[in-house]
């Protein structure tokens, strides 16, 4: 007898329909042939759901047993198959007569005993499932709330195999998964810091509030201690909160690589990530036989935080060099061609020389003009054009870290910030980027128009500083952030003087 169960498999973060055919053969030899392209860890799933179903009181079937994962030119990976697979032996088998209609996909991975373990990407299972019009979606118990999130398709949640088997036979009824998103995200937006704990560095912070303004990356250079990692962490409380779309594209990422867990089921704050500086390409940037999604994907809508910049190896940072320019990552193998989103602040810290105390009059500076140079270079000059800020932090002063504390708060800044997005997703309404970061060349001549002591400025410095076409791009970005924070349609000469004043690295090396 033949039995068909849908399913979902995962590539990438996405997920696609997979039909699970079984077909058992009467008067057979007994075997099991599982075809379709599984990997190891699909094959080992015929010994699982055997010892499954028979500690569920089931009988296994004496007979040939074929399972087949369509389409078959697709390799299938994970454990989600296995709910699916023992599901269309029962049936095929006559183990149980199934009385719903066919328009519920399945997925779960099973234990020894018939009970029902999670599995990673159900948020994006759902999701397909409910775009090929399947009217529900059978889950395990600790995925419900992650796929629930899904509106428009019923989150069918199951514990054991005796569960799924009631419900498809209309022997049990089970009710569907609601979460509502507007109260699950205003719960859970909120940080544990806030930007009102740094105290002193305001030219720092202004700056990291004008990055936030109009998403642009930016690199801190300072001496150790001087609170740069500080004010990374605390760089998401200013960004706008996510909205839903954000929210449910980064939380497929985290359900993909299996990084929820059962009290986050819907991120609703700005990813923060701080790979180590031994990172590899691929860690970074993602990879691996089945790709899987590296630390700039797990940033996707927040920050990336590479603290030591110059410590990271040259060639994982020439890698990021495409991703900041496209906003998504390809990763190509000989079987699969795998996109995982990548849109993300980067912001970076360094210190200015080896020892760390160029220029800090408290300590003395022992390296040579050589040592500064050698260690600053190894941070490439097209890696540097593609960071639109680069500002001084210096060492924080006795009187301010006396001072009683009486810094703007986060969400204080994070209203001016949210104020100037707002006029440039007005700007860019026709367009697929909503930040003055990510405009092209003829949106930089069309909205990035200076006045004339603003175009001497921007000469002057442009031959003083001897800045490449791209980096006078970005401070004509950088000053139409400016503007926006001061409600001004015009880029004038201040804005621009501000925006030169964040080319440290390039005044330094001139």
């Amino acid at each position: 007898m033949l039995a068909k169960i849908q399913s979902m498999g995962l590539l990438g973060i996405n997920a696609y329909p997979i039909e699970v055919e079984v077909y058992v053969t009467k008067g057979s030899l007994p075997k099991v042939t599982l075809v379709g392209l599984p990997d190891a860890s699909v094959k080992e799933s015929t010994d699982r759901v055997r010892a499954a179903l028979k500690n569920s009181g089931f009988k296994w079937p004496v007979q040939a047993i074929t399972v087949n994962l369509a389409p078959a030119d697709r390799q299938k990976e994970g454990p989600a198959f296995e709910l699916p697979i023992a599901l269309g032996i029962l049936e095929a088998s006559d183990g149980y007569t199934r009385s719903v209609n066919e328009s519920y996909a399945v997925v779960g991975e099973l234990a020894l005993d018939g009970s029902v373990r999670e599995v990673n990407g159900c948020l994006s299972m759902a999701t397909r499932a409910r775009d090929e019009g399947y009217e529900g979606i059978i889950v395990p118990m600790d995925n419900a709330r992650e796929a629930g999130v899904v509106r428009g398709i019923d989150v069918i949640p199951v514990n054991h195999l005796l569960d799924a088997v009631g419900f498809l036979s209309g022997t049990k009824e089970i009710g569907a998964v609601k979460v509502d998103h507007d109260s699950l995200l205003r719960r859970a937006r909120s940080y544990d810091v806030d930007f009102a704990e740094v105290q002193g560095q305001e030219q720092s912070k202004r700056a990291l509030e004008v990055a936030a303004a109009g998403g642009h990356n930016a690199l801190m250079i300072g001496p150790p201690g001087a609170g740069k990692s500080m004010l990374a962490h605390r760089v998401c409380t200013i960004l706008p909160n996510l909205d839903l779309d954000e929210s449910l594209e980064t939380t497929k990422i985290y359900s993909a690589s299996g990084l929820l867990d059962g009290d986050r089921t819907l991120m609703a704050t700005r990813p923060f990530r701080t790979p180590h500086h031994t990172v590899s390409g691929a860690g970074l940037i993602g990879g691996g036989s089945n790709p899987r999604p590296g630390e700039i994907s797990l940033a996707h809508n927040g920050i990336l935080f590479l603290d030591e910049l110059p410590e990271f190896s040259r060639s994982v940072l020439e890698s990021l060099r495409q991703p900041l320019e496209d906003e998504e990552v390809t990763i190509s193998r000989a079987k699969m061609t795998v996109s995982f989103p990548s849109r993300f602040m980067l912001i970076a810290a360094m210190n200015p020389c080896p020892c760390g105390f160029y220029r800090d009059n408290r300590r003395e500076c022992r390296c040579s003009v050589r040592q500064i140079e050698k260690y600053r270079r190894r941070i490439s000059g097209p890696f540097l054009d593609r960071i639109d800020i680069h500002v001084d932090v210096p060492p924080v002063s006795y009187r301010e870290l006396a001072t009683d504390p009486d810094e703007e708060r986060s969400r204080d800044v994070r209203g001016r910030v949210v104020d100037a997005r707002q006029k440039q997703s007005e700007r860019f309404a026709e367009d697929d980027f909503h930040t003055n970061a990510s405009m092209r060349s003829r949106h930089v001549r069309e909205f990035c128009e200076v006045d004339n002591d603003g175009e001497g400025l921007l000469r002057q410095a442009m031959d003083s500083l001897g800045l490449s076409a791209r980096a006078y791009h970005k401070v004509l970005k950088v000053a139409r952030t400016i503007a926006d924070l001061d409600d001004d349609d015009f880029i004038r000469a201040h804005h621009v003087s501000e925006a030169v004043n964040y080319r440290s690295l390039d005044r330094e090396l001139t």
